[in-house]
């Protein structure tokens, strides 16, 4: 099959799956359903199963609804070059690395390694970690220098320098998730001509909020200094770039910080009271870029990467109303959840 042939069925393939995103009026609809309702909705058999405890079920969504989402991944990955499926799976790496803090996490309070291993997602060989040995590492020191044979060797080796030096829990959780974006963005700027004005246009979205959230948290919320909370930070290709931030960081409030924001940002969160507020409108903004993406680009792997970050954001919402059914939470709860919901599971889970 020829590139354009190719790319031609990778478009024509993206644009029948995205059928599946959801409506305004179905998001609107999911907050009245009732358990049987979702379950039958959205083939979810266990939020019915009442023998295992709520955590378990919630648990076992989850985690289909992560199988559901990187079988996407590998429809769409399989007719593309190993260059462009490389980039899309660096995407999908996000989730070995919500594993790897787990196991992080687990070494550093001393859990149990049934509890740890219970509290691992189920991956496919080509995003996994190899979790069985790392769940016996004695330590995080241990743990990372079994990992530094593995794929994810780079971020390993960095993550292991930086808990040597501070030895934070919350600096090692930091330098995981910027590790992650720096290679994406690596991996974008070294793509094909033909993708690259796309894939630039959606990741540099998506930077420009997780970039805004995490200087907004460092900085107000942890009181870490300017130098700590730019080194946290991964420059976008679009707005909020090395220069931008470079200014942004010295700024010690939130107004001022939100004055001094390129336009449109500085118009669009003007007056937001917090930082979940901040959170909600610029969630909401990014997916409309990631949407112009989706409905203009030219570019097939920008479109079926713009899918998939669409589709991760709708199985979010629609876990975070199972859940909250199972909680039996009251409808204006879940409600409020939906408003404040991450439009992307890496925030959630780095909390």
């Amino acid at each position: 099959m020829s590139h354009a042939a190719t790319h031609a069925y990778l478009n024509t393939r993206v644009s029948v799956m995205s059928t599946r995103l959801f409506t305004s009026a179905l998001i609107k609809r999911l907050t009245q359903m009732a358990l049987v309702e979702l379950a039958e909705h959205f083939g979810m058999s266990a939020l019915l199963d009442e023998h295992p405890s709520t955590v378990a079920r919630g648990r076992a969504i989850e985690q289909n609804m992560l199988q559901l989402l990187l079988a996407e991944l590998q429809v769409l990955a399989r007719p593309m070059t190993a260059a462009e499926r490389s980039l899309l799976l660096a995407w999908g790496r996000k989730y070995a690395l919500f594993n790897l803090k787990t196991l992080l996490r687990g070494k550093l309070y001393d859990l149990d390694q049934q509890e740890i291993r219970n509290h691992l997602f189920d991956l496919p060989a080509s995003i996994g970690l190899p979790y069985q040995e790392l769940v016996r590492a004695e330590n995080v020191l241990e743990l990372l220098r079994q990992l530094e044979t593995s794929a994810y060797h780079q971020i390993a080796r960095q993550a292991r320098e930086i808990y040597e030096k501070h030895r934070e829990p919350l600096a090692l959780e930091a330098a995981v998730d910027r590790l992650y974006y720096t290679g994406i963005v690596r991996q974008i700027m070294a793509s094909d001509s033909h993708h690259l004005d796309s894939l630039r246009r959606l990741m540099g979205a998506e930077l420009d909020r997780v970039a805004l959230l995490w200087l907004l948290r460092f900085r107000l919320t942890y009181q870490f200094s300017p130098s700590e909370t730019y080194y946290q930070l991964v420059p976008s290709t679009r707005l909020l770039t090395r220069e931008r931030l470079l200014h942004l960081v010295n700024l010690d409030t939130f107004e001022r910080i939100l004055e001094a924001l390129p336009d449109p940002l500085n118009r669009l969160l003007a007056d937001s009271r917090d930082i979940s507020e901040v959170q909600q409108r610029i969630g909401h903004y990014t997916q409309l870029q990631i949407r112009g993406v989706l409905s203009r680009s030219q570019s097939g792997v920008a479109r079926a990467l713009a899918y998939l970050m669409l589709r991760e954001s709708d199985l979010f919402l629609l876990f975070a109303v199972a859940r909250g059914r199972l909680l039996q939470f009251p409808d204006a709860t879940i409600r409020a959840a939906l408003e404040l919901a991450d439009p992307g599971w890496l925030q959630a889970h780095a909390a």
